[in-house]
């Protein structure tokens, strides 16, 4: 009986490790209320250079980033929950992709999902995110990708707060993050009007 016992619960386990790991971003049980919202920037600016990026060779981005950052961005990994840069961050600014500088989120529309990943309820730049559906790891999703450099930036659900029901659950090593205060020195001053 132990012989037959022993497999099976090397199974049951390695089983219940590749199933937590499939799930990223998978929502907590606890509803997060919902922060207050940010309208996306209309500058109606034309000069923004990521509008005119062009992608680095993979070499070049591996010297770049991060192992982290290039795994996360260039092969769609997924970094660990609640052990990476932006999650519980609270402090007031923009994130932006670390590849190509195009804004993506807002503090503003950042809330805690439960999940250890940055979450938003909206894009900062709609027309900076591509959504695809996914279907790898035996499941459908919707992944986010940045438009301009192409990143792997994470994965929207449908599970958010109000007002939009969405929720952006992104890997920090995809973004950077702007503070603020550092918004104009960063060629960003036209988002400084969000957080008047």
């Amino acid at each position: 009986m132990r012989a037959i016992i022993a497999p099976l619960t090397i199974v049951t386990c390695v089983f219940s490790v590749f199933m937590t790991g499939i799930s990223g971003c998978a929502r907590q049980p606890e509803q997060a209320a919902a922060p207050p919202a940010a309208v996306a920037a209309d500058t109606g600016r034309t000069d923004n250079p990521w509008r005119s990026f062009v992608k680095p060779s993979k070499e070049e981005l591996k010297k770049n980033l991060t192992p982290l950052q290039f795994y996360v961005t260039q092969e769609e990994g997924t970094e660990p929950p609640f052990k990476n840069e932006y999650h519980d961050n609270k402090k007031e600014g923009i994130y932006v992709d670390i590849v190509s500088g195009e804004p993506l989120f807002s503090s503003m529309d950042k809330y805690d999902s439960g999940t250890g990943w940055p979450s938003f309820v909206r894009p900062l730049e709609p027309g900076n995110i591509v959504e695809k559906e996914d279907r790898r790891l035996f499941m459908k999703r919707i992944e986010v990708r940045s438009r301009h450099a192409d990143s792997h930036l994470g994965h929207v659900f449908d599970d958010g707060p109000k007002p939009t029901g969405r929720r952006y659950c992104m890997n920090s090593a995809a973004l950077r993050f702007i503070p603020k205060e550092e918004l104009e020195k960063a060629g960003y001053g036209q988002y400084l009007k969000l957080f008047k």
